[in-house]
């Protein structure tokens, strides 16, 4: 059995739309535990509309979607855990992809698939993923920094199984963030175990804003993921990687006037990848002109 865990917050518009693509799937063997964290709409109620006994809600004060996660974490019954936003979905044949992956490759701890954006006017969009390290349908995701560093995110929440034991190994996602705790928890799981990976379009990314999020004040994400390089500073491309985390900073701080933390990110992202230095600085120069 899978164990499916939804943070739930506000999103009474979309839910049903999210619980629908779960109930459509080909693969039937799950759980459903939807995480109520402290919504003040009417999205409970769309969701005690759907009559299924494999749905479960509980319900917590408001604390954020990691600490939703985690909670749906503790009550999960599976061995596996299937993340879905409330606002994303699932295509029919991403659970059985998804089992597909588990029966293929069982020693790995995560297993994720391709996915796609949707925007608010409904307008598709598909990912750039480059250098996956394999030309069949799926694989060992052996080089997800590398990956990561120059592509769209390979790994994302609602396209994402982890085993329920390694998830919790982790401490599950990091509390008390707003932004980057999806990309953490995945890049301390990729430096304690494999990835399997399927090109398989399987989820829907509904997009619903443009603008860059505005940056943490302590970028608790870059902080972690340094000391991530220092405990295993031989994980294939996870330095890179560092540098990267650092330039989407600079280039959200730039986005938001927050020049001091601009420039800060920076110089890290230097000392991480100094040969990097003329690519970040026309990504400073364009970005300027593009606030002028």
């Amino acid at each position: 059995m899978i164990s499916i865990v939804i943070p739930l917050y506000n999103k009474e518009k979309q839910i049903a739309y999210t619980l629908q693509s779960v109930l459509n799937q080909t693969f039937q063997d799950f759980e459903v535990v939807i995480v109520d964290d402290g919504s003040t709409d009417g999205s409970v109620a769309e969701v005690e509309k759907f009559e299924d006994q494999r749905f479960r809600v509980v319900h917590q004060q408001n604390a954020g979607v990691s600490a939703a996660r985690n909670r749906g974490i503790d009550e999960a019954t599976g061995e596996l855990i299937a993340f879905l936003d409330a606002d994303d979905e699932w295509k029919p044949e991403y659970l059985a992809t998804q089992n597909h992956l588990y029966q293929k490759y069982p020693d790995c701890r995560v297993y994720a698939c391709n996915y796609e954006f949707r925007d608010l006017d409904g307008k598709m969009m598909q990912t750039i993923i480059h250098k996956l390290p394999f030309t069949s349908e799926d694989g060992i995701l052996s080089n997800y920094f590398e990956v990561a560093s120059c592509s769209h995110p390979p790994l994302w929440t609602s396209a994402v199984m982890v085993k329920k034991q390694a998830i919790q190994a982790i401490g599950g996602f990091p509390v008390g963030i707003r932004s980057g705790e999806d990309l953490l928890t995945w890049a301390r799981l990729v430096v304690r175990g494999q990835i399997a990976y399927s090109k398989r379009v399987q989820a829907v990314y509904r997009q619903g804003y443009s603008n860059p999020r505005l940056p943490e004040e302590q970028d608790f994400v870059g902080e972690q993921l340094e000391k991530l390089f220092r405990e295993s500073p031989s994980t294939r491309g996870l330095k890179d990687y560092v540098a990267f985390w650092y330039k989407m900073r600079m280039c959200r701080c730039l986005a938001h006037r927050m020049w001091g933390k601009a420039g800060k990110a920076f110089i890290k992202s230097l000392r991480y990848n100094l040969l990097q230095g003329k690519i970040y600085m026309s990504v400073v120069k364009y970005t300027l002109i593009g606030l002028k």
